[in-house]
């Protein structure tokens, strides 16, 4: 039975915009430098060596100032975990598709499973892709497997508690800001997420799609991990840079909610997927967000953006997203 999702159909009954801008247009990644994001030993913040603890925050907040993306090692996440949830992750797209799209729980209205994107207006704003949406409190409920069940459950776990950490440093070198005394009760599993992402080889006729299209998260923090493939890039600069995979590494990255909190300090950088001609690609992205009743307000003045609360920001999201086919995030709360 068919595994795939009708990509090629949906994508060809888009019409094609007749100018993109020249900072989304698709770009052939074999003619481009890879860089390396900037890489972080979380092994020091145990160490039980203060100056070597204080070395390893220094260049967390850096990265988050500098880059809004980095990678981090020795994080507390063990390989074997990692193998195991792409192995199962892979067994779970190779499923046929009517399979796919009918495992969605009754109590979920958007359902787990999600392919492209079906609010696009035009193949720029198409995503090459395919996708489980979880959150992290309906994974038990994520019946497909109780091995990839238990899988997921183990690892949403230690990367929540990953995130925690780097949080309360990026927050504390706010200085008025504490994590534990503003978001620490705000961020529970039922608000955040777990996005399992396959793109499939994008045969040569459709190449002016995108495996993910240019966005920011909505997120206060993301944490990717992300097979050897390569296809990520990032707005560095005001162009595209292809970002190097490290299979032994974490990808962090900075979301809106985190720039808005920290008044602009930390950086939420457009990010996008390119499609690949022969290989699939596999990564794993897990959303630390806060409670819809959340209101996010700046740490400092004067405030770049107006006070907003997290139910408002994901309304004005998916209202842009309908009307435009577009995200278009933070600057919508510009004061």
């Amino acid at each position: 039975m068919e595994c795939e999702p009708p990509l090629a159909q949906f994508f060809r009954n888009l019409p094609a915009t007749k100018i993109l801008e020249t900072n989304e247009q698709p770009i052939d990644v074999s003619r481009l430098k890879f860089y390396e994001l900037p890489l972080v030993d979380l092994g020091r913040l145990n160490s039980g060596h203060k100056m070597r603890r204080k070395e390893c925050e220094k260049e967390l907040i850096e990265a988050a100032k500098e880059w809004g993306f980095f990678q981090v090692i020795n994080h507390g996440i063990c390989e074997e975990m990692l193998v195991k949830l792409q192995e199962e992750q892979v067994k779970l797209f190779q499923q046929p598709f009517h399979k796919k799209v009918n495992q969605n729980p009754s109590n979920s209205p958007t359902g787990f499973y999600r392919w492209g994107n079906l609010a696009a207006l035009t193949r720029a704003h198409f995503s090459w892709s395919e996708a489980f949406h979880i959150p992290v409190s309906s994974v038990s409920d994520f019946r497909t497997s109780n091995h990839l069940s238990s899988t997921v459950e183990e690892y949403t776990e230690v990367v929540s508690e990953l995130t925690r950490k780097i949080a309360e440093i990026l927050a504390d070198n706010i200085g008025i800001c504490s994590y534990k005394t503003f978001l620490a009760d705000k961020v529970v599993p039922s608000s955040c997420y777990l996005r399992m992402n396959r793109y499939p080889p994008c045969p040569k006729a459709y190449s002016k799609a995108c495996g993910l299209v240019s966005h920011t998260d909505t997120s206060y923090l993301t944490v990717l991990h992300q097979d050897n493939t390569g296809g990520l890039e990032l707005m560095k600069d005001g162009a595209w840079i292809c970002i190097k995979p490290n299979p032994h590494a974490l990808v962090i990255n900075i979301g809106d909610l985190f720039e808005a909190w920290s008044n602009g300090l930390y950086k939420s950088v457009r990010h996008r997927v390119v499609t690949n001609g022969q290989v699939e690609r596999f990564s794993v992205a897990y959303f630390s967000c806060p409670t819809t009743d959340t209101v996010l307000r700046s740490c400092s003045e004067p405030s770049i953006y107006r006070d907003f609360s997290f139910e408002e920001y994901k309304r004005q999201i998916q209202f842009d997203v309908k009307s435009t086919g577009n995200k278009i995030g933070l600057p919508r709360f510009l004061r």
